[in-house]
C-alpha cells in the first residue's frame, strides 16, 4: 500500500486558474498538480461559475446529463472536463440554476443550498467517470456534504462504501451555518444534530469535522490554535474530541507561478545571484505609487483583505506612529468601508509617504512583493497565509503576528539571527506590532544583515513538494482508518 498509486478526488469551491476568491483557490490549483507530479491519479472537481468562460478554457462533455437529488425531486446537470497545464483532469459541475448563471463564487443568500447541491452533484457524478477514487479530499464547509453523506449513506452502498475522506479546514471562521431545512433540500434528513449546532440549525463545518475519516488544517500551529484559543470559533470542543484525527500540514506556494526570476509582470526579474537588481523594482513601485523615488527610505508593503481578522483594526495607531518616521507605506486591498476611509485619510495627510490602492490587482500585488523592503502581515488569526511566503520568495522581509502559519514560516531576527527570515510580534496589540516594525527598521540600516535576511527568505523552501508527500501519508491513513471502521 505504501508505494501504491492512489486515486484522489479533490473537491473545492474555487481553484486557480478557473475561479479565485482567496487562498483556497491557490491550494486547489497547486496541490493536485504536486500530487500528480508524485505519480498519483488525482482529479479536481469544482462548480462551473458564469465567470469560467468557454472562450478561455476548452471543455468536453462527460456523458449525458445526470440527476442530482434536490428538495422533493431532482435537478439534471452536466459534467464537463478540461485539464490543467500540469496535466490534472478537472471536472466542472455545469448547471443552469445555482452556479452557471452567476459570475461570483460566494455572497448569495442561497449559498448553503448552492454548495449542498454541489456536494450531492459530486457524489452523483462519480458513476459517469468510469473511475472511482480511493479517497475524497473535501475542502472547507462548501464540500462538507460529501464526507457527511459518505458517513451516513455511502457506507451502506456497494459502489461507495470503500471511499475514505479527508476534510481540510482552510478557515474555521466560515462555517456554512443554515437552518435544518437544508437537510430536506439535500435529501439528508437523517443527519444528526450536534451539540455545537444552535437549535434548528446545521453547521456544515462541524458536520465535516465529525464525519470525515481524517481532518487537516493548513499549518501545524493553526491546528494547535483552534484547539485552545478563540481561533476555534466555537468548535474547539468538537475538535478536541477528535484531536487524534487532526493534523496540520503547511500550505505551499506554486514555485512556477511565483518566481521573481521568470515573473513577466514585474519590471525587473532577479534571483539570489542578482539580488541587487531588485532595487529597480523598488524604484518602479515608488513611481507607480507617486511617492518620492528614494533607494534609502524603507518601503513597507501590505497586500490584504481589509478585515479585522487581518489585523486592520490595529493598523490605525501603528500607521499614526510609523508615518511620523522617514518611511514609505503602500497598501493594496479591499474590504470594509470604514477601513477604506481610514486609509484614504492617512494618504491625504501623508501624500509623500503613503499610498492606498483600494482594489484587487494581481499584477500590482506582484510588484509590491518584488519592490517593498518590508512586508507587513499583522493578522489576528492566519490559518496559513501565503503572502509571507511569496514576500520571502521575492526578497521582501516579513513582519508578522505569531499566529497560525505565520508562526510556522517566519523566524524572528532577534531570536535566531543566523536562521532568521523576518520579524515576529507575540501580543496582538498596536504597541507590539510597532515594536517589531521598529526593530526591522533598525536592522534595515545594516545592509549586510538585511541582505542576509533577504537571502534566508529566498532560500526557504515553501514549495508544494514536501507538503504533497504529507498529504499522501494522510490519504493512506484515512484509507486504513476507513477500512477498519467498515
Amino acid at each position: 500500500m505504501d508505494s501504491a498509486r492512489l486515486k484522489i478526488l479533490f473537491l473545492a469551491a474555487e481553484a486557480v486558474p478557473f475561479a479565485k476568491v482567496g487562498g483556497l483557490a491557490d491550494v486547489a490549483g497547486a496541490l493536485p498538480k504536486a500530487l500528480h507530479a508524485l505519480g498519483h491519479d488525482v482529479r479536481l472537481m469544482i462548480p462551473r461559475y458564469g465567470s469560467i468562460r468557454s472562450d478561455r478554457f476548452h471543455f468536453d462533455k462527460v456523458g449525458k446529463s445526470f440527476p442530482v437529488p434536490t428538495g422533493p425531486n431532482e435537478e439534471r446537470v452536466h459534467l464537463v472536463r478540461t485539464e490543467t497545464e500540469g496535466g490534472v483532469p478537472v471536472y466542472l459541475v455545469w448547471d443552469e440554476k445555482f452556479f452557471s448563471p452567476r459570475e461570483r463564487v460566494y455572497g448569495f443568500d442561497d449559498d448553503p443550498q448552492r454548495f449542498a447541491f454541489f456536494g450531492r452533484a459530486a457524489i452523483s457524478a462519480l458513476p459517469l467517470l468510469g473511475w472511482m477514487p480511493d479517497v475524497i479530499h473535501a475542502n472547507d464547509w462548501h464540500t462538507a456534504v460529501v464526507p457527511t453523506w459518505l458517513a451516513y449513506e455511502g457506507r451502506y452502498l456497494r459502489e461507495y462504501h470503500h471511499l475514505a475522506s479527508l476534510f481540510t479546514i482552510h478557515n474555521l471562521a466560515y462555517q456554512g451555518i443554515s437552518g435544518r431545512l437544508i437537510l430536506t433540500f439535500a435529501q439528508m434528513e437523517y443527519v444528526r444534530h450536534l451539540e455545537v449546532e444552535p437549535p434548528g440549525q446545521v453547521n456544515w463545518m462541524a458536520q465535516g469535522i465529525v464525519n470525515a475519516d481524517l481532518i487537516s488544517t493548513v499549518s501545524p500551529q493553526y491546528a494547535r490554535d483552534i484547539l485552545e484559543t478563540e481561533a476555534g470559533a466555537g468548535l474547539a470542543p468538537l475538535l478536541r474530541a477528535r484531536r487524534d484525527r487532526l493534523t496540520g500540514v503547511l500550505n505551499g506556494i506554486d514555485y512556477e507561478l511565483w518566481n521573481p526570476a521568470t515573473d513577466p509582470r514585474i519590471p525587473q526579474r532577479f534571483d539570489l545571484s542578482s539580488l541587487n537588481m531588485r532595487a529597480v523594482n523598488k524604484a518602479a513601485l515608488q513611481q507607480e505609487a507617486r511617492l518620492p523615488v528614494r533607494p534609502d527610505v524603507p518601503l513597507v508593503g501590505m497586500v490584504s483583505r481589509l478585515d479585522p481578522v487581518k489585523g486592520i483594526d490595529i493598523l490605525e495607531p501603528v500607521l499614526e506612529r510609523l508615518l511620523a518616521r522617514d518611511v514609505q507605506f503602500i497598501l493594496l486591498g479591499t474590504g470594509q468601508p470604514e477601513y477604506h476611509e481610514m486609509l484614504e485619510g492617512f494618504q491625504a495627510r501623508f501624500p509623500d509617504k503613503m499610498r492606498a490602492f483600494l482594489r484587487y490587482d494581481d499584477t500590482l500585488a506582484r510588484r509590491i512583493y518584488a519592490g517593498c523592503d518590508l512586508f507587513l502581515m499583522p493578522s489576528r488569526f492566519e490559518p496559513c497565509g501565503l503572502g509571507q511566503m511569496i514576500a520571502m520568495r521575492y526578497g521582501a522581509v516579513p513582519v508578522v503576528h505569531r499566529t497560525g502559519g505565520l508562526a510556522d514560516t517566519v523566524t524572528d531576527y532577534h531570536d535566531l539571527p543566523d536562521r532568521a527570515t523576518g520579524f515576529v510580534f507575540v501580543s496582538f496589540t498596536p504597541e507590539a506590532c510597532l515594536e517589531a516594525l521598529e526593530r526591522a527598521l533598525g536592522v534595515f540600516r545594516d545592509r549586510e544583515a538585511w541582505v542576509g535576511l533577504q537571502t534566508q527568505g529566498m532560500k526557504a523552501d515553501f514549495s508544494w513538494k514536501a507538503s504533497a508527500r504529507k498529504y499522501v501519508e494522510l490519504y493512506r491513513r484515512a484509507i486504513e482508518l476507513h477500512a477498519c471502521a467498515q
